[in-house]
């Protein structure tokens, strides 16, 4: 079996006092890097630092570390992300990864005056990430005539060896999302769903290019799994209320997938929405032994999935217990 390639989460700025968030960042992407990840997801919405100088910060704390940057549309040109992709690999002769994000919160966008539909946000996003790719790829001046972005004899400087051009990840939960995936021969990425009795997803079926954002909790019995589990995520009427909130605003079609599944509280389920539905975090979580996730996790990478974006690992032993999880799966010592 293949093994996928693991990206770890940044801690949110929200989370934290002004002073040590850096520490934070440091601290996460240095556990990360030492338990074998390949990179590192930094998010990007209105109340968050900026992801790209968060992303310094990773780079700064680690050695092969790759910032898998969130890119929003409507808060810069792409001209000014190719820059920045380009003076990194000037810079410190490495390479980021961009996860292009055509919503987010609703009232991000509207703030902001974007008030553009659901799917029509999927066109302007394969617009800009293509003026991105081709001013990567290309030694030519670039020109380009779109609904939403147009440039003429535009190039980027400097120029940046192939090596650095960064991989591409666009959200997969729609049909909107999996066609612009699959125009950009990007990774199409999505919450997944229970898997049922035969082994398959109920979500629907992704592009050749997969992957799935989760988060785990294993340890050497069940028991010990959920006691960790329910003490970290603890459910909460002010937390349901808050999910039940943001279900009402948000037209993002994997919040409104997670959602309308059943939450699986019992302790002889693996597969727990629990910490989405309490508003703690925004994936569903594996939880159980390292055999009994491992095994789960096998089916899921059985399927094609060969991306996978963690949640927040809250200390070093907990992202070293999920990655020896994924050692276990892609291991024959799972059936």
């Amino acid at each position: 079996m293949n093994h996928p390639e693991i990206y770890a989460t940044c801690p949110q700025s929200v989370h934290h006092e002004n002073g040590d968030y850096a520490e934070a960042v440091s601290k996460v992407a240095q556990w990360s890097e030492e338990a074998g990840c390949r990179g590192i997801l930094v998010y990007s919405d209105n109340r968050l630092t900026d992801p790209w100088i968060t992303s310094h910060q990773v780079l700064d704390a680690t050695k092969e570390l790759v910032p898998l940057v969130a890119v929003q549309p409507v808060y810069m040109h792409p001209y000014m992300v190719a820059k920045k992709i380009a003076t990194f690999a000037t810079l410190y002769e490495r390479s980021v990864a961009l996860n292009m994000i055509a919503g987010g919160f609703s009232n991000d966008l509207k703030s902001l005056d974007d008030h553009t539909p659901h799917d029509e946000r999927y066109d302007r996003l394969y617009e800009y990430t293509n003026i991105i790719q081709s001013l990567l790829k290309n030694a030519q001046p670039v020109n380009q005539e779109g609904r939403y972005y147009s440039v003429s004899n535009l190039k980027i400087a400097p120029e940046i060896p192939d090596t650095y051009i960064p991989e591409v990840f666009v959200s997969g939960s729609s049909e909107a999302g999996r066609e612009t995936a699959k125009k950009l021969s990007a990774t199409a990425v999505e919450y997944p769903g229970p898997l049922g009795a035969d082994g398959t997803e109920t979500a629907t079926s992704l592009p050749d290019k997969r992957g799935i954002r989760l988060g785990i909790i294993a340890r050497s019995t069940r028991e010990q799994a959920w006691e960790v589990a329910k003490k970290r995520f603890p459910k909460t009427r002010a937390g349901e209320l808050l999910h039940s909130l943001a279900m009402q605003s948000s037209d993002s079609q994997w919040h409104k997938q997670l959602s309308s599944l059943e939450e699986y509280p019992s302790e002889s389920r693996i597969y727990w929405l629990g910490p989405f539905k309490s508003y703690n975090t925004f994936c569903p979580y594996l939880v159980g032994s390292f055999e009994e996730v491992a095994e789960y996790l096998q089916k899921y990478l059985q399927k094609g999935y060969n991306r996978i974006i963690l949640d927040i690992p809250p200390d070093r032993d907990d992202i070293n217990y999920t990655m020896d999880t994924f050692r276990l799966a892609t291991s024959r010592e799972v059936i």
